[in-house]
């Protein structure tokens, strides 16, 4: 049975990876901090013997006893919210964390493939973002925590492939939603159906006229599986290239939670990105891989996910406790 090890196992896509490498056959050894994961999203896991966990920070030094074939790293915070709050964290992360299982990697002679992300691309000025392009970053602005981490992951993990040899991949990850993300991490397609939930005003930044591109989670599980088996180390594009305004996605949600509440506009955040959308040609040549999940069929299923969630999720605000000092 080869074994894995998935960072992030208790968030969002960490948990869905480590759900698709247990149905794969694999020995799955997830790793969290809990700083934004939730034991919930893995807890029907415990039960099975082929899955272990650690609650450990991949920023301090990293040891897994025994042979390890691959290292997937998704350990970080992924919201504005999130890395606004803990800047710090988020910087140690994707550089630390990174160097860590690096070495790791390295040391058990695995194959490691990195969670980067579209951010890496800032603001762009190319529309579609290949992935040749290297991005409008402000690396000093309240974004640049996440951006300018991400875009050190990438080179730090390319430095590890020509000068170690170390079989890595690199994933650039665009807008993906579905069940297990939280209804507070501030991103929009949580914020839009929990407010519509709560019968709040749909609040939209800016004038609405930016774009987003969302992909299902599983399809976004399955691009990724297929990098990690690929021979491919460069950088591929995963998203869905069906674009949409955030006008256009509120005026979505209103009419898939049958709600009337208003659209209130507020003032865009400082370097959020007008326009989003993966070129995946790559992707598609590389990989054989292409979205499967059209919007509204994952939107119905995310709906009903949050829809079956306790009351008190639905108006919990955020009570983490965040440590300054580090």
């Amino acid at each position: 049975m080869k074994k894995v090890l998935i960072t992030g196992a208790a968030g969002f896509l960490g948990s869905h990876l480590c759900d698709r490498f247990i149905k794969e056959g694999y020995y799955v050894i997830g790793m969290d901090n809990l700083i934004t994961g939730d034991m919930n999203n893995i807890a029907h896991l415990f039960k099975l013997p082929n899955f272990e966990f650690y609650h450990h920070d991949v920023s301090k030094h990293v040891h897994i006893p025994g042979e390890l074939d691959y290292i997937l790293h998704f350990a970080s915070p992924a919201s504005p919210i999130d890395y606004l709050k803990i800047p710090i964290q988020t910087l140690k992360v994707s550089s630390l964390g990174t160097h860590n299982l690096l070495g790791l990697a390295r040391a058990k002679k695995a194959r490691i493939l990195v969670a980067s992300t579209s951010e890496v691309y800032g603001d762009p000025l190319v529309h579609p973002q290949t992935e040749d392009y290297w991005g409008n970053v402000n690396p000093v602005g309240p974004r640049g925590v996440y951006d300018e981490a991400k875009r050190f992951m990438e080179a730090i993990t390319m430095a590890y492939h020509t000068y170690h040899g170390v079989e890595t991949r690199i994933i650039r990850i665009f807008n993906t939603y579905g069940p297990r993300m939280r209804l507070n991490d501030g991103r929009v397609l949580p914020a839009f159906i929990g407010q519509a939930l709560r019968g709040e005003d749909l609040t939209v930044f800016g004038d609405g006229s930016q774009t987003r591109s969302f992909c299902y989670v599983d399809d976004l599980v399955e691009g990724i599986y297929r990098l990690l088996m690929s021979d491919y180390a460069q950088p591929v594009n995963i998203g869905n290239p069906a674009e949409i305004t955030i006008s256009q996605f509120a005026e979505e949600i209103l009419k898939l939670t049958g709600s009337s509440v208003p659209v209130a506009y507020k003032d865009l955040p400082v370097d959020d990105p007008k326009q989003r959308q993966p070129d995946i040609t790559k992707a598609r040549e590389i990989l054989g891989w292409e979205p499967k999940v059209d919007r509204a069929e994952g939107l119905k299923i995310t709906y009903d996910y949050f829809k079956s969630l306790p009351k008190e999720e639905l108006f919990k605000t955020e009570h983490r406790q965040f440590d300054k000092a580090n």
